[in-house]
């Protein structure tokens, strides 16, 4: 039989409760702690390289708008091709397909670190280097996203979710610093080389991985109508449309803080660049904490979900009026820990309401929507904020995050017949959606 991963079958399904797993206990199982070893390098790479490709782009032309192309070519093959690349995930199996793309972007960083380190880079080069990146993100990105559930299975699914949700934010707070050590002490060059040999980490880890103990997926076959089958698909599913729907409203409204931060800390606040680099890393540090709570909770809930999304909108709001520079920044924390609550939420509830043979093109849909909000929304925070100041541009985008959130959860509650139940359980509040014959049975009881 032929899988999507090269396992000959299935491990025997766990039966703990996945409400009672501990933080780290996806960790256990073997296959994925090799994965989230190698990932842990192959991430700080990553934000090395990313430092070092705009510091070099700078250095090559002097132009801010020559460092914003950079990114847009690295971030267009999403927009462009991403429905395509979960097409080719769920044809292909996954774990072979990760070691064609983790190779090609390692062999990306190596090519740039030679030009670099040999006095022939040319801007066109980091172009080039970026946009393939981009090519192998369209297929790397779903096919690492829709993979861990067959190392973990559906029980540990969100506690996996969410670690490598704390594993990105991790790298993001040791990348930058050490690609700036790295930059201003030996140059770009070996950034670049350190990034592209940090792959070797996770293609051992995927190499040493033992086939027999992953979740058997069967692939798909080659057919005519596989993009549109796939768009069907979740059109057919409110739990999958709506969570979709909401994430792309917060990462393109409310997500914007390279255009909001970078504001506050100059026009607002007065205080440069140091202000700009504390938002962020509380910001990181807030994320973190959010990743790892999700790791411990377990379960995926829509109510989780809308909460979060409420939770970091109205934050938003509350930031933007801000008086002081200090309680801006302890902001940034509760902030990033819950839109890394909305983030994984979205993620591991996706994951576990999507037939396995649809994975790919669903989690590509929702990469697509959730990545592509940037470039959609960064221009409308730009104008907001150039005609109507930051404080504005901020509380507008946190207010249409709660709003869509509110939104959709009316719609949910109205699709599904269900009343907003209010109440207390040893002493705390307790807030859910019941259906309306059970709350009205309850009152008839009362």
């Amino acid at each position: 039989m032929s899988t999507g991963s090269g396992a000959h079958s299935a491990p025997a399904p766990t039966t703990h409760d996945p409400r009672k797993s501990s933080m780290f206990s996806s960790l256990k199982v073997r296959n994925y702690r090799l994965f989230f070893v190698g990932q842990v390098v192959s991430n700080i790479g990553t934000w090395m390289q990313r430092i070092a490709q705009d510091w070099l782009v700078l250095s090559l032309t002097g132009s801010a708008t020559a460092v914003g192309v950079t990114t847009a070519l690295q971030f267009l093959p999403m927009l462009l091709f991403g429905l395509y690349g979960g097409v080719l995930v769920d044809r292909l199996p996954k774990r072979r397909a990760l070691l064609f793309t983790q190779s090609a972007m390692g062999a990306t960083g190596v090519v740039l670190a030679a030009l670099t380190l040999t006095g022939h880079v040319e801007v066109w080069h980091v172009y080039l280097a970026a946009f393939v990146v981009g090519l192998a993100t369209v297929v790397d990105n779903p096919a690492r996203q829709s993979f861990v559930s067959e190392m973990v299975g559906p029980d540990q699914l969100q506690n996996a979710v969410s670690l490598n949700s704390a594993n990105f934010q991790s790298a993001r707070l040791v990348g930058p610093a050490v690609a700036g050590v790295m930059i201003t002490g030996v140059g770009t060059g070996w950034a670049f080389l350190a990034n592209g040999l940090s792959f070797v980490a996770p293609l051992i880890g995927l190499m040493m991985m033992r086939a027999r103990e992953l979740y058997v997926v069967e692939r798909v076959p080659r057919a005519k109508g596989q993009l549109r089958e796939g768009l069907h698909y979740v059109a057919g599913r409110p739990e999958l449309i709506w969570t979709i729907v909401l994430a792309g409203f917060v990462s393109t409204f409310g997500f914007n803080f390279p255009v909001y931060l970078s504001a506050f800390a100059d026009d607002v606040f007065h205080a440069g660049a140091g202000s700009y680099s504390l938002f962020n890393t509380l910001m990181a540090v807030g994320s973190l904490a959010g990743a790892l709570l999700a790791a411990r909770r377990g379960t995926a809930r829509m109510r989780v979900l809308l909460a979060g999304a409420v939770a970091f909108g109205t934050l938003e709001i509350v930031a933007a009026i801000a008086p002081s520079l200090w309680l801006f920044a302890l902001l940034m924390a509760p902030i990033g820990m819950f839109g890394m609550t909305v983030n994984v939420t979205a993620n591991s509830s996706i994951q576990m309401s999507t037939d396995p043979a649809m994975r790919g093109r669903v989690m590509a849909l929702y990469m697509m929507v959730f990545m592509g909000g940037a470039p959609v929304g960064a221009p409308i925070a730009g104008w907001i904020t150039d005609a109507y100041g930051v404080r504005a541009g901020l509380a507008s985008g946190g207010a249409i995050a709660a709003a869509a959130a509110v939104t959709i959860g009316l719609v949910l509650a109205r699709v599904g017949n269900l009343r907003l139940s209010v109440g207390w359980n040893h002493g705390h509040p307790h807030v859910r959606f019941v259906p309306r014959e059970a709350q009205e049975q309850l009152a008839a009881a009362a």
